[in-house]
């Protein structure tokens, strides 16, 4: 490969189809590739190995685990990186992850391997051709923007540019490049152009009309009770400091989605913290008491509206002013009074701008309303603090979660996965600074937060990575322990242990009744049905980490300590009371069942 002074790669007759394809990664700055090796992928490997001065391959025991990282790499540095894995069910089982990712907005580059060209349709090993040849494309479409397949090894230079850029364009997502085995091989001619000179011009943020902002302006100024409401558009634009600005340019609250937590310090006197089904009591009550709301970046799904239920968080006399770079979001679940079709962060820069240029601004008109909201925040605060300071065995999740939050960095990358521990940190978990909390949104994938505690490390070096994580979803991609013991990553995995998948057994008795819980604890099946649960702590230290077992509520922000200055992987097996109740401000339905309503309200 040789450069000349234009910035071009010039790529020559010797150059095969894996080195033009690592080569692109490497003029992305894309500085890991995440994977799993097998037979379909080995040339790109081969193209990896020399090139490893430049772009870091990190592998894997889990494709998914592969998928994961590559998505929380890009939350926390917000640069995509690539994965790779072979044809056939190694590329099958990245599907999961990568569909999570599709649902949150995170940005990654599948590449999975395929059959040789020579052998389409002819049923060769792991081909997927039962309809099609090799038809793994078809297979990723519903998870990713775009799928390509290359059958030649000259079509790659475009396709690779086209990816690129399809990966961080409007609603940044997973895009999947499918590779027969021999375009890894086959040498081509063709130029590679470098992406600082294709793309340099090119701005993605798109901006709102002048005249849509200024009517949001004239619809918040005129509004007894406005609230701003922040959905997960605003972290993946990354607008937490313009929202801060005009929020307190204008002297509105903000709540936030499920999704959106983190987005602002929870610490913010005009915080509100999250609505719907996990969100709390100030969020869900001033998002259905609120007369004008300015929502930015959701999509008003069940889980943050608590299933559109008539209020619970939100009331039909609102009026909405709806902001979303995804034009299929706007008016798609509420009535609109406003939709504008712009960046979050944009937006919020210009609605700025226009509240500067008027002279009758003034936020203390508001004073009542801001007082009201505050005062459901001290009774929200106040209704916590039991459970906070509970001191029963095994440990109450209020206290696990204060804990956490007690003896974890200011600046540590905190990551939640699924289940009943979930609804507690989304509810509790009293978020810092912008982009830190990651969790599996839309998907609500476990495993997002075992496998990306990986990625997460790798993209931030110098921070803490601690994850919260299910016994349920530890014990699926517990392999994630051992990258981290190969690579040296010191990450910190609570294991919130209440032996079972106690989310849903919750959701088998709100729905079936207290008496109907089935299949969703973990049981010795030869003991009357005794709870069974898997020693965490020894699996960690089968794979070289150090393992602890937590069983008192005296013990967990000690060893939290410890494990932290130990300065490598560690696993605390939390032992935690599955039957704690929680408070709730909102509601999730399955029609027909009409689930619980709040606990609190």
């Amino acid at each position: 490969q040789t450069h000349s002074k234009k910035g071009r790669h010039s790529l020559t007759s010797s150059s095969r189809g894996a080195e033009i394809i690592v080569d692109h990664l490497i003029a992305e700055k894309m500085p890991y590739l995440f994977g799993l090796c097998g037979h379909g992928i080995v040339g790109l490997m081969d193209a990896a190995l020399d090139r490893r001065d430049r772009i870091q391959t990190v592998s894997v025991h889990n494709e998914q685990i592969a998928g994961f990282a590559a998505d929380a790499y890009y939350r926390v540095t917000r640069q995509p990186v690539a994965t790779f894995t072979s044809c056939g069910p190694g590329s099958i089982n990245i599907q999961m992850a990568v569909a999570n990712a599709l649902f949150d907005a995170s940005a990654l580059l599948a590449i999975t391997g395929n059959i040789p060209t020579q052998q389409f349709n002819k049923g060769p090993f792991q081909e997927l051709g039962h309809h099609h040849q090799a038809d793994f494309v078809t297979a990723m479409r519903p998870y990713v923007k775009r799928s390509f397949q290359a059958p030649r090894a000259d079509m790659l230079p475009g396709l690779m540019r086209q990816a690129c850029t399809t990966l961080v364009a409007g609603r940044p997502g997973p895009v999947h490049l499918d590779v027969p085995f021999n375009v890894f091989e086959e040498r081509t001619d063709a130029t590679l152009q470098d992406p600082a000179t294709w793309r340099a011009g090119v701005d993605w943020r798109c901006a709102a009309p002048e005249a849509s902002v200024q009517r949001a302006l004239d619809l918040l100024l005129a509004a007894q009770r406005p609230l701003i409401l922040a959905g997960h558009g605003c972290l993946t634009g990354a607008a937490g400091a313009a929202l801060r600005r005009i929020s307190r340019a204008l002297g509105i609250p903000v709540a936030t989605t499920p999704q959106g937590k983190g987005v602002l310090d929870d610490a913010d006197p005009l915080h509100l913290g999250p609505t719907g089904r996990d969100g709390g009591y100030p969020g869900n009550r001033a998002s259905r008491g609120c007369d004008v709301m300015l929502a930015v970046g959701t999509r008003f799904g069940d889980r943050s509206t608590s299933s559109w239920a008539e209020g619970v968080t939100h009331s039909a006399g609102t009026r909405i002013i709806h902001v979303d770079v995804d034009p299929a979001a706007l008016a798609r679940n509420y009535a609109t009074e406003l939709g504008i079709l712009a960046d979050a962060a944009t937006f919020f820069d210009q609605l700025a701008g226009a509240a500067r240029a008027l002279p009758d601004v003034h936020p203390e008109r508001r004073a009542g309303w801001l007082e009201t909201t505050g005062r459901w925040r001290a009774l929200w605060h106040d209704a916590l603090l039991p459970g906070r300071l509970n001191d029963e065995t095994p440990l109450h999740p209020a206290r696990v979660v204060a804990d956490i939050a007690a003896v974890a960095p200011r600046d540590a990358v905190v990551l939640s996965d699924i289940g009943q521990h979930h609804s507690w940190m989304v509810q509790q978990w009293p978020a810092r600074e912008e982009g830190l909390f990651l969790q599996s949104g839309g998907s609500a994938t476990m495993g997002f937060g075992v496998g990306g505690a990986i990625g997460a490390q790798v993209a931030a070096p110098d921070r803490r990575v601690l994850a919260v994580v299910g016994d349920g979803g530890m014990l699926m991609h517990a392999s994630a322990v051992a990258t981290a013991v190969e690579y040296r990553l010191p990450v910190v995995w609570i294991v919130w242990n209440n032996s079972g998948y106690v989310s849903i057994r919750d959701l088998q008795r709100g729905f079936f009744g207290k008496n109907r819980e089935f299949a969703t604890r973990f049981r010795d099946q030869g003991v009357d049905g005794a709870l069974f649960s898997t020693d965490y702590a020894l699996l960690a230290e089968a794979m070289g980490a150090r393992g602890v077992r937590v069983e008192r509520p005296a013990d967990l922000a000690g060893q939290l300590r410890a494990a932290l200055d130990l300065g490598g992987p560690v696993v605390l097996d939390v032992r935690v009371n599955a039957d704690a109740p929680r408070h709730t401000a909102g509601a999730w339905d399955m029609p027909p069942i009409t689930g619980p309503r709040p606990s609190f309200d």
